[in-house]
């Protein structure tokens, strides 16, 4: 069965009332046509976002985002803040409780986002503190190899910027930027957090299967995160998508912020080849100027959107495939 298990299942674990037409900015490339705007990826200070749960849905609302998934990393503790904070403020924002689990699959880590979960579900959090255990013990383990490098502090940096949240190579980055180990993010992951540097430590996360068995167990839908941005070939990408679709996943992102040239119309034939619903997402972690809420999100036409039939399904801009 190719990824239909749950095709036609409402979500319903989703807060607050729907805006009213909404309209697009000017960085959306659409028609003037009223809809609802939908970012289905983003983080909070829960995981590596660097904006709280109650600035994060604030600031959903300035970029006129209706729909808005939090989808922090093997964490759903930011959730129950968005929603007060929504609530409180009477924000015009639906709130989707989303998480993005970490998976290995042929060596490759590989991020699944569950939408519309109920996160107090038994096989939700049980499956969320496995992977917070071995999270932890990988953040340890990254500290004593940079220590072994003289860098002295790296996991006690990582813990202190984190403030709670899981700890992610996002956080040994700040910190070595911080301890002067170099200049930028980019480089300190060159140097030290790429794979068979110093600071790398591989990581010994759940199955796919697991992540989708635990998703759809807590009332979900399972998307593939960010296909293109896996270093992988076309035929490797077509045989995990195949492979997802086989074990009862549900859709895959399609659109983002950044992408190359023609990749959102392959991954929306991709979509249609393997019979998945098509979701959008800005994996949004801080204001910056090239990844904004809602920047640039819509679908090329002749694929199914993942929240088609959910009970806040809005009007999107039709957009022809380039």
């Amino acid at each position: 069965m190719m990824g239909t298990a749950f095709r036609n299942r409402l979500i319903p674990h989703v807060t607050m009332t729907l805006p009213t037409n909404t309209s697009p900015s000017a960085d959306d490339q659409t028609s003037s046509t009223a809809f609802t705007l939908y970012d289905l990826h983003s983080h909070t200070t829960a995981s590596d976002g660097y904006l709280t749960p109650e600035a994060l849905v604030a600031r959903a609302v300035d970029m006129r985002v209706g729909v808005l998934a939090i989808t922090d990393h093997d964490s759903t503790e930011g959730l129950a803040r968005a929603a007060q904070a929504i609530a409180d403020q009477q924000l015009p924002l639906h709130l989707v409780n989303g998480v993005e689990i970490s998976t290995l699959w042929e060596n490759h880590e590989i991020h699944i986002v569950g939408l519309g979960i109920d996160p107090a579900h038994p096989a939700m959090v049980a499956l969320l503190k496995v992977q917070a255990d071995l999270r932890q013990q990988r953040a340890q383990e990254m500290g004593r190899r940079l220590a072994k490098a003289r860098i002295e502090g790296a996991w006690e940096g990582a813990l202190r910027l984190a403030d709670g949240g899981a700890v992610t190579r996002a956080h040994f980055a700040r910190f070595l930027v911080e301890f002067g180990a170099a200049d930028n993010i980019a480089q300190v992951f060159k140097k030290y957090l790429a794979k068979g540097k110093t600071g790398y430590v591989p990581p010994q996360w759940c199955t796919i299967e697991q992540a989708i068995d635990a998703i759809h167990q807590s009332g979900g839908q399972a998307v593939v995160a960010h296909p293109g941005r896996y270093d992988l070939s076309t035929k490797w990408l077509k045989r995990l998508l195949a492979f997802f679709a086989e074990q009862g996943g549900d859709a895959m992102e399609v659109a983002q912020c950044q992408q190359a040239p023609n990749e959102r119309a392959q991954l929306a034939a991709y979509a249609r080849d393997y019979h998945l619903l098509a979701s959008q997402g800005s994996d949004f972690h801080q204001p910056c100027s090239w990844i904004e809420l809602g920047r640039k999100l819509w679908l090329p036409a002749g694929v199914e959107p993942v929240w088609q039939h959910w009970p806040v399904a809005g009007k999107q801009p039709e957009i022809e495939p380039v």
